[in-house]
């Protein structure tokens, strides 16, 4: 007969296994973000460009969420699962704001109250998402302000209505879960009393 502990211990195993697999994914998906952020040549970008970059990013953040929302519902692990989309979104958000503010800084020097480094614009999109307000950075030039609003209204989306689709994908993802062992049982046939009484 079978140790319980040791029954228990494989599922859990597994499950550590895979938030292990999870947060490195994540980890290294934000790593590779901002790495790019770091290395691609923003500063070559005209006004077009910056358009285009933040067309392009927005679609790509809303195809990656769309992506993630139906890998959650298939997911073993929905829950792991989730904290991976927001592993993944949140950075791209970020480092696509971050990357409209230097843009535009270097495009119309005197956007926001001191020159921008890649750095400064990064710490400029992370203080505006969070909402602990303006200190040090602000937004001067009409450009730089309707930027920063298109932002917070992005941020405000991404936590509220992207947290509630989400939080909906990993039940849909539970509920998917608990229905498929339960099919299982029902096809093995039955031994009951019923069988022994109903004999040749």
């Amino acid at each position: 007969m079978s140790d319980p502990s040791t029954v228990r211990s494989g599922p859990d195993r597994t499950r550590r296994r895979a938030a292990i697999v999870v947060v490195a994914r994540a980890v290294l998906i934000a790593t590779g973000l901002v790495t790019a952020y770091y290395l691609l040549p923003l500063n070559e970008r005209g006004t077009a460009g910056v358009s285009a970059l933040l067309a392009c990013g927005s679609a790509a953040v809303l195809l990656m969420f769309w992506w993630e929302v139906r890998a959650i519902m298939r997911s073993p692990y929905p829950r792991l699962r989730a904290v991976e989309a927001l592993a993944a979104t949140l950075p791209l958000f970020l480092v696509l704001f971050a990357s409209g503010y230097y843009v535009l800084e270097h495009l119309a020097p005197g956007s926001f109250s001191e020159p921008l480094t890649r750095t400064d614009a990064l710490y400029f999109a992370l203080t505006t998402f969070s909402t602990v307000g303006f200190g040090d950075i602000t937004a001067h030039s009409q450009a730089g302000r309707v930027l920063t609003m298109v932002q917070m209204a992005g941020g405000l989306l991404l936590v509220g209505v992207a947290a509630r689709v989400l939080a909906g994908a990993v039940q849909m993802g539970l509920r998917r879960q608990s229905r498929e062992p339960s099919a299982q049982p029902q096809s093995r046939p039955d031994n009951g009393p019923r069988d022994r009484e109903a004999g040749p």
